[in-house]
């Protein structure tokens, strides 16, 4: 019987955390099982392009005046979001990636505000939530990662 699609996507997801560890420990298998066989070409074959597809992080920090200054390299939703939450929180470190390939359905944010401080993460969430309440009902998803600075 086939494992489930669940069982196969941990397997990847486990592959993809600790490539290095892994692929060292599927190289001392001499097992001749065609299951083996298999485990052992999938990991050889995925890990690289999981590796090639990933994009770099766009990550800015405060200058000298306090606030973080957009690059030139966000695109224009990009940068309405990143204006819209410079304004509102105040953030020491803002990061804003479109993650859904350039639509502008999905968006991953990271956010360090003073603003978070003594705050539960659900109440930074609420926060954002708020601020961007407008532009998150039009998204499919949003990734977000708050901390107090």
């Amino acid at each position: 019987m086939a494992p489930s699609r669940a069982i196969l996507i941990r397997r990847i997801a486990s592959v993809c955390v600790q490539p290095q560890i892994r692929m060292r420990a599927s190289a001392r298998l001499v097992s001749t099982s065609a299951a083996a066989v298999r485990s052992q070409r999938i990991r050889a074959n995925v890990v690289p392009r999981l590796q090639t597809i990933s994009t770099p992080r766009r990550a800015y920090s405060a200058e000298a005046s306090g606030a973080p200054e957009p690059p030139d390299f966000l695109n224009e939703a990009e940068l309405h979001i990143f204006n819209k939450i410079r304004g509102e929180l105040e953030p020491t470190k803002l990061e804003v990636q479109d993650i859904s390939g350039g639509c502008g359905s999905m968006y991953a944010i990271e956010i360090e505000s003073p603003k978070f401080k003594g705050l539960t993460v659900i109440k930074q969430h609420k926060l954002v939530n708020q601020v961007l309440k407008e532009e998150i009902a039009q998204w499919h998803g949003v990734q977000l990662r708050t901390r107090a600075a």
